[in-house]
């Protein structure tokens, strides 16, 4: 008889919760009562354009995507594994959550390749190559609880700017031969809307056609286009659930969601 797998979730934090410090306890409050291992994705990208601001840096986005030359990289680094992390290391600690915090340069637990440029030059952004998952294991293992940023590595030295929804997708591709994985998505919406103004537009079920359909006629697009296919990404390697909502999804899983299905 086939022994069922232990169960991990995979939590990935961003968008408007980040910015508000009441949400953003709430969240964490939440992701620090699920039970067995779990691991937190954040993103940060407001606060990243909020300092870059501060210092006369124009930020400059592409489908959702950031340009990242290498002062915006510093700026970045800064925010995401510096200021964000940080901070939601210290408040999941003080909840008796015993959280790290980790850029993929971090024990080399991600490692990326810079994105070759095409029709557009990204910068220093990083493309996920390379999970080492016998240290994630091992800390998986040890009762660890990690805390990831969007921050990875060329193994070369060199930093890279890497999308956290990608961070997520990829951790629990990478895991799913250990483990039965789930991944919420977790943001300010209810899930994935048709109006983005509009709550009652929520979609419960998104399938792998729906998706193309609605690509199709424009009703899905800038940052939501690049999240939905790493959730599709996730669920074709391996991963088993994937869910998009807010943080009632988060502290309840039977509310109101968006389910990603193939």
């Amino acid at each position: 008889m086939k022994t069922a797998k232990p169960e991990l979730t995979l939590v990935k934090i961003g968008g408007n919760i980040i910015d508000d410090p009441i949400a953003l306890h709430q969240a964490l409050t939440a992701f620090s009562q699920l039970k067995g291992s779990k691991i937190l994705v954040h993103g940060g990208g407001k606060e990243a354009s909020k300092l870059a601001a501060i210092l006369d840096l124009e930020t400059q986005m592409v489908d959702g995507r950031r340009i990242t030359d290498q002062p915006m990289l510093d700026v970045v680094v800064m925010t995401y594994a510096g200021l964000i992390n940080k901070r939601m290391v210290a408040q999941l600690n003080a909840l008796d959550c015993p959280a790290f915090g980790f850029s993929g340069a971090d024990g080399n637990l991600i490692q990326s390749e810079k994105r070759t440029v095409q029709d557009i030059d990204f910068g220093f952004v990083g493309d996920i190559r390379h999970i080492n998952t016998p240290q994630l294991l091992s800390l998986l293992n040890s009762k660890v609880v990690p805390v990831f940023c969007a921050i990875t590595h060329d193994g070369k030295g060199q930093l890279l700017n890497t999308n956290a929804d990608t961070i997520a997708a990829e951790l629990g591709i990478a895991l799913s031969d250990i483990y039965s994985v789930k991944i919420i998505y977790c943001f300010e919406k209810q899930g994935v809307l048709i109006n983005t103004n509009d709550e009652s537009s929520l979609i419960p079920l998104l399938t792998t056609s729906k998706y193309r359909d609605l690509l199709a006629i424009g009703a899905i697009y800038s940052g939501m286009i690049p999240k939905l296919d790493n959730c599709f990404r996730a669920l074709t390697k391996g991963v088993d659930r994937v869910i998009i909502g807010n943080l009632s999804t988060l502290e309840n899983q039977n509310t109101l969601c968006t389910v990603i299905q193939l």
